[in-house]
């Protein structure tokens, strides 16, 4: 009995309706436009799973004393001078007032508010350090800068040691405090009704609210101080703000990169292949794929964030290479006679199996990116993949259908590109073994800087100066102080236990030995406090700035200290509600993650081998950045091998020999190395984004190597030799290659635009592989697959000799 379901018979089917299929192509794609737009996210959290260790000590950190997302407003004269002058502290003055109004803001601490304590007798006065900044005189001023400067929790945080920079530090909710909030205001429409079916706990609305409202706050704030004070500048900056600067960057590349990346893909699709009808036909199936996969996200609760903003811009340029190979090999049949019919009839029998394989391996190259640690990734991963499996249904269906119905004429200068790449072909075939010694030591050279790159993000170098939040974070670090923070949760191991003189001498001694560390800015911890109270309980004596000589005279002077407390400068930022803990808080300098992991190991020997009881991972979002990048690496490693593996099994199935498909692996396995190594050279830094590329480059490189096996291969069955396959190769399938090869690089070159790390790295790492993938299938792999396979013997239908 016949089979229905060949090739032949679905090629005639689509053929037959064209009509019919645009119709079901459009449904599909309604079907899944409908499920709306999807959830977003614009915290750091989403980058983590809901079993990340450095999350889950973030949230136990929290849990137990405060939040750790702030923002900071720093202020200082442009004549750069002391700040300790009237008109600047009153600034500082009325900036604390509006900061207690930011949305979602639970402290704000400054130097006008600093809880400054004394003695009057046996009680214990603890009151804002600035009671009226418009009535200060000269000596209140000097007073001032006298306690500020000398005030172990203020100079080096809140003050600058040189005294020219004050700031403000807000600190915000904590996430489950925003989800409460979130979540009494209740859903505003279907919509978000539906993402919060889908959306994990650390990605709710509220976060996203604060991260939008808070900045536009603090921003319009900033706006009326500068217009009021011509002389200070301000400067904003903090965890908030680094997320919405992030939005923002993200949103602006998005609304600004993509429309380009897609009048690029046209214009070079046009150029090359020049048939505005053929450019027609690939602009419906880019459309059709992009709005597809949106969709899906939207249906599968996928929550886009700044990881995922540059799928559009895959899909697009994926759409086109495939689209390309089926509308150049229809372009060149009809060039030789056939009507349009035929010619994609022929078109969609040659071209149909490689671009299949094409896409199977490109799908299992975004899949396993599941194996990363981070969701985002993940979510790329499966959007990509997603978008890959709806440009092949489109291309099977909608494209032929619309080739069939549009005039399509061949261009007349199509016979010199075939020219040209016969010329290559055979210039290879002269040169192969030239070409295959010369291309081996190249890639010997370059792969030697593979070693050259470490595994590291500067979480605050992300933005290039165009960007005022990285201007502002600059001169916060070059100023006053570190944007880093290590947090450490000391257990005295009993309730009320940190009063214990024998506890707080450990943690004085641990904020000692960091202290002297070189990358240590400023500490903060539950000592000085007691030293300082200690102090103010002896006449401010210096002498007695040091720890109280018993337990319980400690837990007196806390006791004292509490009841004495203004509203909102209480200790719950320190100390937890059992009293059985305290925060210790290092700020350190704008060093890479490398070396903040190994200052925490260095913490970690240092406490085991003097406090051993207290000993405990540093937590806080700065660790968290810190480690991402290393927990992704070595999850995606996992993923890589995976990948490749599925790839390789399956491209020895397909090309049915084990030195063939042995072969086709060296031009997928080269070029990301190529890549890796120039890029070790160049820049030599390994962010979260670059570690990623070579899983979206190698699924998207492998589909030059199939269309190229896959020509000689059939003119090896057809009784061509080595040599007369490779030129067969470089005639039928050349111009196509280099057509999608440019539009992909310059798709992906797009992102080299933007202002953002996370964009630009992803856009010119796969650049990069992209075109060394090129080179090695035209320059490497000919020589190569002659050198292998020059000894085979074939059946041949026609013999041609080399």
């Amino acid at each position: 009995m016949r089979n229905p379901f060949t090739l032949q018979n679905w090629i005639s089917l689509v053929l037959r309706y064209p009509k019919t299929m645009i119709f079901l192509a459009f449904v599909m794609m309604a079907a899944l436009v409908a499920g709306g737009r999807p959830p977003e996210a614009n915290n750091y959290r989403v980058m983590l799973g809901e079993d990340n260790p450095q999350l889950l000590a973030l949230n136990k950190l929290e849990d137990t004393y405060s939040s750790s997302e702030t923002a900071l407003i720093a202020v200082a004269f442009r004549r750069k001078t002391s700040i300790f002058h009237r008109q600047a502290i009153l600034a500082v003055e009325e900036l604390t007032e509006a900061a207690w109004r930011t949305p979602y803001s639970s402290r704000v601490d400054s130097l006008t508010n600093y809880n400054h304590s004394r003695a009057e007798g046996d009680d214990l006065i603890v009151e804002p350090l600035v009671g009226n900044a418009m009535a200060l005189t000269d000596p209140d001023l000097a007073r001032l800068r006298g306690i500020a400067l000398n005030s172990p929790e203020l100079a080096g945080r809140l003050v600058s040691r040189d005294g020219r920079v004050t700031a403000i530090a807000i600190t915000f909710s904590k996430p489950e405090e925003i989800r409460a909030d979130a979540a009494a205001q209740g859903p505003q429409d279907f919509a978000q009704l539906l993402a919060e079916r889908f959306r994990k706990p650390e990605i709710q609305s509220g976060q996203s609210d604060m991260v939008q409202r808070a900045p536009d706050y603090l921003n319009a704030v900033l706006e009326k101080a500068r217009a009021k004070y011509p002389e200070l500048e301000f400067y904003l900056t903090g965890d908030v703000m680094l997320n919405r600067a992030t939005v923002d960057a993200i949103g602006d590349g998005v609304k600004r990169l993509i429309p380009i990346a897609f009048v690029i893909a046209l214009v070079g699709t046009a150029l090359l292949l020049r048939s505005l009808l053929s450019v027609f036909a690939i602009f419906v199936l880019m459309l059709f794929a992009v709005a597809s996969t949106m969709g899906f996200a939207a249906w599968s609760g996928i929550v886009l964030s700044p990881m995922t903003s540059g799928t559009p811009i895959i899909i697009m340029v994926l759409a086109v290479a495939h689209s390309v190979h089926i509308i150049t090999a229809t372009l060149l049949q009809m060039r030789q006679g056939l009507d349009r019919k035929a010619a994609i009839r022929e078109s969609m029998s040659i071209n149909a199996y490689p671009v299949f394989l094409a896409s199977l391996t490109t799908i299992i190259g975004f899949l396993s990116l599941n194996t990363s640690d981070s969701p985002p990734i993940q979510a790329l991963g499966n959007l990509a993949a997603f978008g890959m499996l709806c440009v092949f249904v489109y291309c099977m269906t909608l494209l032929p259908a619309l080739l069939s119905k549009l005039r399509l004429r061949p261009p007349q200068g199509e016979a010199r590109q075939v020219r040209l790449f016969a010329w290559l072909g055979g210039v290879v075939v002269k040169w192969r073994s030239p070409l295959l010694w010369l291309g081996l030591a190249c890639m010997v050279a370059l792969m030697a800087g593979v070693p050259r790159n470490h595994l590291s993000d500067d979480w605050t170098k992300q933005f290039d100066e165009s960007y005022r939040f990285r201007r502002d974070t600059d001169f916060v670090i070059d100023n006053l102080t570190g944007l880093n923070s290590l947090e450490y949760s000391l257990d005295s191991g009993s309730e009320g236990g940190v009063t214990g003189i024998a506890y707080l001498r450990q943690v004085e001694a641990f904020a000692d030995w960091a202290a002297a560390q070189p990358e240590v800015l400023h500490v903060r911890s539950f000592a000085d406090i007691m030293k300082k109270l200690n102090r103010s309980m002896h006449g401010d004596d210096p002498e007695f700035y040091r720890l109280p000589d018993g337990a319980e005279l400690a837990a007196q002077y806390l006791l004292l200290y509490e009841l004495s407390i203004p509203f909102g400068g209480d200790l719950n930022d320190r100390i937890d509600i059992a009293k059985q803990s305290t925060r210790m808080t290092l700020t350190v300098r704008d060093i890479p993650a490398n070396e903040l992991r190994a200052l925490d190991r260095r913490a970690q020997e240092w406490l085991q081998a003097n406090a051993p009881e207290l000993t405990g991972e540093a937590s806080g979002i700065t660790m968290i950045f810190a480690h991402l990048t290393q927990r992704n690496i070595e999850s995606m490693l996992l993923g890589t091998i995976i990948g490749m593996g599925l790839i390789s099994l399956l491209l020895i199935a397909v090309f049915r020999s084990l030195r063939l498909g042995l072969v086709s692996l060296v031009p997928n396995f080269i070029p990301p190395a190529l890549g890796f190594g120039l890029w070790g050279y160049l820049v030599g830094q390994i962010s979260l984004t670059a570690s990623i590329t070579t899983i979206i480059a190698f699924g998207i490189i492998v589909d030059d190597t199939i269309h190229f096996m896959s020509k000689y291969l059939k003119g090896r069955r057809d009784g061509m030799t080595a040599a007369d396959a490779t030129r067969f190769s470089f005639r039928t399938v050349g111009p196509a290659l280099l057509t999608t090869t440019l539009v992909l690089a310059a798709g992906f070159g797009v992102f080299s635009l933007s202002g953002y790390e996370g964009i630009w790295v992803l856009g010119q790492m796969v650049t990069l592989i992209v075109v060394f993938g090129l080179i090695v299938d035209f320059l490497f792999l000919p020589p190569l697959l002659m050198r292998i396979d020059k000894n085979k013997r074939n059946t041949p239908s026609r013999r041609q000799s080399s």
